[in-house]
């Protein structure tokens, strides 16, 4: 059974994009685990100079939870054109401890405006990138008009989306 692990970019708990990680839970095929990481605002902010110390429980579970992992997926909102700060705090806690060397990763971004967040999209693959995760093309998604494609519940209410998740799932499952 291979495990990915799902984060929400959003600290919203009724955020588009935590509903959205919730129901790709819902899609994984036979083999498929995927694992929701619910700890993105535990972590401190990011001081280089508090590395190592063994207090900072909430930074140790997130590493020790992506080391466990056997691929990643990322929902990002986009917030003025970038990717949310809680997010950006939780990549800054393991830029330098490797746990995305050569890890598969989705990146998707999902946003009611048109264009899907694709500046936030494109910012989390060049860091995600730079951090040695392997984000093939085809894990790379940007959905636009959100609302309109998952309802309160966190029910896919777009074919053409779920399809597009569920190939990503796929993808990761390399």
């Amino acid at each position: 059974m291979k495990t990915i692990l799902a984060i929400s970019g959003s600290l919203r708990l009724q955020s588009s994009n935590t509903r959205l990680v919730h129901a790709i839970a819902g899609l994984a095929p036979p083999g498929i685990k995927v694992k929701i990481y619910n700890g993105i605002a535990q972590l401190p902010h990011f001081n280089p100079e508090l590395e190592g110390d063994l207090d900072l429980v909430a930074v140790k579970e997130w590493r020790t939870q992506l080391q466990a992992a056997d691929g990643v997926l990322f929902c990002t909102p986009e917030y003025a054109h970038g990717v949310p700060g809680t997010l950006k705090n939780a990549l800054d806690w393991i830029v330098s401890s490797g746990e995305f060397m050569d890890k598969p990763t989705a990146v998707i971004s999902a946003s009611p405006s048109p264009d899907g967040g694709d500046k936030a999209n494109a910012s989390l693959v060049q860091t995600l990138r730079v951090m040695m995760a392997d984000i093939p093309e085809e894990a790379i998604l940007c959905i636009p008009a959100i609302s309109a494609k998952i309802n309160a519940e966190g029910d896919l209410t777009d074919i053409s989306t779920e399809k597009a998740l569920r190939s990503i799932l796929q993808t990761l499952d390399l």
